[in-house]
């Protein structure tokens, strides 16, 4: 075995390994201290050069620790034997004692990096002694820890205690933002310095082999910037030595240089680390060198513990709460949408509460080219966006959250103005159903520590990436952004879309189900009036005269009854294919026209009676034809479910802006059940009716989308004994709805 002794380089930072830089093996260790690591049989592996200086004899590199090594503290050689022997037999925690060489105070810290044992002698600074409470002053940090309640309170607290127990000039919590650029929340601070409160650092300070050492080590302590490191020794043939766990870890230059660039002489960061994720961290700063004992910071990362357990918490918690109040809402969602034959009406209702879940200032639904709108946003840019949803595959993903401008192809920026953010839910893939979250731009001004641009010069380890020169404040206003959506919104937003998804497969095929019963009563239906049509051909062909004016009567009815089936499934179809009922408005006067079709229906069904109480002047812009459909389909319910012989009473009159038709029959309240889906299409109940055996459970659903093209509304109420169907219209010219137009 070779014995040679090797100074292990430290890397350059070069331009391309700035981000790559294996700060973990920095072949050094800070000069406030000296490290040894042995193999698991004894021998020494690596030492730091000023090893010998500071502890007397050594083994080599290479032999074994034996009775006279370390011979200035019979105590040392003792502790690293018995930590050699628990590490045989099973890893070991990192330990700390106290030692003494000479006049020197050491704590020595044995931690085991994979099979070696390293044991690291760091000095005790002079003013150990003044930090001598530091035991009471941590526990009471760690008492008032406990009785924050909020997150702000917490990292408040902890800086203050930290500050008091370290004695730094400046001690900074701050808090990770999604995009891992880091905000100071709370600060306790020297007075004679700026305050750094409310500033922000970009992700690109804490490159990500950093942010990996701050998870698994986390405390790190620099106790001078401008002190140089001393080089580890080690076989010629040996790996470099792993100091993740260290805690003399040598420090890199591009470190050093962005510390001496804010003046700072010492640092110390304690990382707060919350489900196993750099959530935040506590960053001192003094502007001299300082070295705070192991204890102390010991009792600084516990405190740093207790902070994250208590943030976890309070995140728990609020989470909880809104996941409850997801799953409630996602019930109410699922609920609705499995009893509705249109997802928009079942959805849209629930807009403003999921916008709200959400923190989104407006919401939409679309599914098959419908539209429904919740909040500010023009009907235009929500229309933009479902044309962009519905033409692109987004790779299939059932969840989509954009949280800036420029994630939107840039025709679309035009009209999107200050709508930046999307979260969009598909619910229907086959009928492009989606449910979208908007979010406005939020303008903001970003105190930054210092320009947050990198320059790369040539810098004294060759061209490279060189840290910020000036930490000055520097202020950037950001448009085109919005708030980003979090992780929990992903995650509930996923929730819904596969629940409303698998309720949207089922309520389909009900709705399939339903539509061929539909088609086969259809079937049936249409091959009676057809055989009779087909039966009083031939007996014309051989009746008398006389005979035949009964007989086209049979055929008048028939070819009605026909014409009545074929027109709603026809309309059915339109509206169902998005194509609308084209609906062409027209000034009209209302009376003569309902006077009509109630004496035509009086000819047609001799036992039914209309009573009118019609303001005569009243005059809307309608489709005469289809409003003619909607005055039909409610006298043929009134009379068919009504009670026999009681008269039907038609109503109408001026409602403010509005025309209110009503069509009142006496009998029995509808039940809740069937009340809440009287204008759906396909309703099983409607199939087989006895009061109505020839109907297809269409005609309510065709005069709700008429009304509605109309820019109107209808609805069904009780008022004893009377069952009561109203019709609301705009008297003036309407804008037809979507749906409809």
């Amino acid at each position: 075995m070779s014995l040679a002794v090797t100074h292990i380089p430290q890397p350059r930072a070069t331009l391309e390994s700035c981000d790559r830089e294996p700060i973990h093996i920095p072949g050094a260790v800070q000069s406030h201290g000296v490290l040894l690591a042995f193999g698991l049989d004894g021998s020494l592996r690596f030492r730091s050069a000023n090893a010998a200086r500071a502890l007397g004899l050594l083994p080599e590199l290479g032999e074994r620790l034996a009775p006279g090594h370390l011979d200035a503290d019979s105590e040392i050689r003792v502790l690293i034997e018995e930590a050699l022997e628990s590490s045989r037999l099973e890893p070991i925690q990192p330990m700390s004692n106290e030692v003494s060489v000479g006049e020197q105070i050491y704590d020595l810290i044995l931690h085991q990096s994979g099979d070696l044992l390293v044991a690291e002698f760091e000095s005790r600074g002079e003013d150990a002694d003044t930090l001598a409470s530091f035991a009471l002053k941590a526990h009471r940090a760690m008492d008032r820890l406990k009785r924050q309640r909020s997150i702000e309170s917490l990292l408040a607290s902890a800086t203050e205690d930290i500050r008091q127990l370290t004695g730094f000039d400046r001690v900074m919590a701050y808090r990770f933002r999604t995009d891992e650029s880091g905000e100071v929340i709370s600060e306790a601070r020297n007075p004679a310095l700026d305050a750094f409160l409310g500033r922000r650092y970009p992700a690109s300070d804490i490159p990500a082999q950093a942010r990996r050492l701050y998870v698994v080590n986390t405390l790190r302590m620099i106790a001078d910037v401008g002190s140089q490191p001393v080089a580890i020794e080690g076989l010629a043939d040996a790996e470099p030595l792993d100091l993740s766990h260290a805690v003399l870890r040598a420090v890199s230059p591009i470190h050093i240089e962005y510390l001496g660039n804010m003046g700072v002489g010492a640092s110390m960061s304690v990382s707060i680390v919350v489900q196993g994720r750099l959530w935040g961290m506590l960053a001192c700063h003094h502007m001299t060198p300082r070295q705070v004992p192991y204890s102390v910071r010991m009792a600084c990362d516990v405190i740093a513990q207790i902070l994250a357990a208590n943030v976890h918490t309070l995140m728990a918690r609020a989470q909880a709460q809104r996941v409850a109040a997801a799953a409630t809402l996602r019930a109410r969602l699922v609920e609705d949408l499995l009893h509705a034959d249109d997802s928009l009406a079942a959805l849209a209702p629930h807009a403003a509460t999921l916008a709200a879940n959400f923190g989104a200032h407006a919401a939409f639904i679309t599914e098959n080219h419908n539209i429904a709108v919740e909040g500010e946003v023009p009907v235009e840019t929500a229309r933009a966006l479902a044309r962009w949803l519905a033409r692109h595959p987004h790779n299939d993903d059932s969840v989509i959250g954009i949280s800036a401008l420029a994630g939107f192809p840039g025709y679309l920026h035009p009209l999107l103005d200050i709508w930046c953010g999307m979260l969009a839910l598909r619910f229907d893939t086959n009928a492009d159903g989606w449910l979208v979250l908007l979010r406005k731009e939020q303008v903001e001004t970003i105190n930054w520590g210092g320009k947050p641009e990198k320059h790369y010069v040539h810098g004294p380890n060759g061209p490279r990436l060189t840290p910020r020169g000036s930490f000055d404040l520097w202020r950037e206003t950001v448009h085109g952004t919005s708030e980003a959506w979090d992780e929990a919104d992903f995650t509930i937003g996923r929730q819904i879309s596969d629940e409303l998804g698998r309720a949207t497969a089922t309520r389909v095929g009900e709705i399939n189900r339903a539509r061929n019963q539909l088609l086969a009563v259809l079937g049936h239906d249409l091959r009676d009036p057809l055989h009779s049509i087909s039966m009083a051909a031939r007996v014309l062909e051989k009746a008398p005269e006389q005979a035949s004016g009964r007989i086209g009567q049979r055929i008048q009815s028939s070819s009605s009854r026909m014409q009545r089936l074929v027109s709603q499934v026809l309309d059915m179809s339109r509206l169902q294919g998005g194509l609308g009922l084209g609906l062409q408005l027209e000034p009209t006067l209302l009376a003569p026209l309902i006077v009509d079709l109630s004496e035509e229906a009086c000819v047609a069904h001799p036992g039914l009676t209309v009573h009118h109480e019609l303001d005569a002047g009243v005059m809307a812009h309608v489709d005469a034809d289809r409003l003619s459909q909607v005055v039909t389909n409610l006298l043929s319910n009134a009379r068919q479910h009504g009670v026999p012989g009681e008269p039907v009473v038609l109503r109408l009159r001026e409602a403010g802006d509005s025309v209110e038709l009503q069509v009142r029959n006496a009998g029995e309240p509808i039940p809740d059940d069937l009340a809440d889906t009287l204008f759906n299409p396909f309703k099983r109940q409607s199939l087989g009716n006895p009061r109505n055996r020839t109907g297809l459970g269409l005609g309510l659903y065709i005069a709700d989308q008429i009304v509605r093209g109309h820019g109107g509304s209808i609805y069904y109420s009780f008022e004893e004994p009377q069952v009561v169907f109203s019709v609301l219209l705009p008297r003036g010219k309407p804008q037809p709805a979507d749906s409809i137009a």
